[in-house]
């Protein structure tokens, strides 16, 4: 079992990630074209792209402990990648295992923005929606004529379009 192994994994956990940023994208598209056919469509392909990062992290996992019983270390502890370069003894070993990882959380890093970004434009979505439910409905209450401010009826006010002690 060599570090080259543990490489291997996390290049094939870049690879998805990429996958997951192109996904990423075409949500981030569909959430401003108010496209909700391709939102649940992108979100299926997002659901099996997080099965099998789930499937590889595992993997990987897998073959980082194998590395360190190679190394005649006994832990169960999951270290990280950066604590299993300092027991790569070979600088190519090293430098690959260090690549790997600068890549892969490069590519974390942008999905992580992309991810913030689109929740941002979500809950941006919803309120506009609310408000245009507002605009639309109008409350109960509301005359649509002027009415004197002192002549007011005494009845029941609703605050809101839904009714939240149902």
């Amino acid at each position: 079992m060599s570090i080259q192994q543990v490489v291997d994994s996390l290049d094939s956990l870049y690879e998805v990630h990429q996958e997951m940023l192109g996904i990423s994208k075409h949500k981030q598209e569909a959430i401003v074209n108010n496209d909700v056919e391709k939102l649940i469509e992108v979100m299926n392909q997002e659901s099996r792209c997080v099965k099998q990062i789930e499937q590889l992290e595992g993997e990987r996992e897998k073959v980082c402990q194998d590395f360190l019983l190679e190394k005649g270390i006994k832990s169960q502890l999951q270290l990280t990648v950066t604590e299993l370069t300092r027991l790569a003894f070979d600088p190519v070993d090293k430098k690959a295992l260090q690549d790997a990882q600068a890549k892969l959380s490069s590519t974390l890093n942008e999905l992580k923005r992309l991810n913030e970004l689109n929740q941002k434009l979500i809950e941006q979505s919803l309120v506009f929606i609310d408000y245009s439910l507002e605009l639309l409905g109008g409350r109960e209450d509301q005359e649509i004529t002027y009415q004197h401010p002192g002549g007011k009826s005494g009845g029941v006010k609703k605050p809101g379009l839904f009714d939240t002690r149902a």
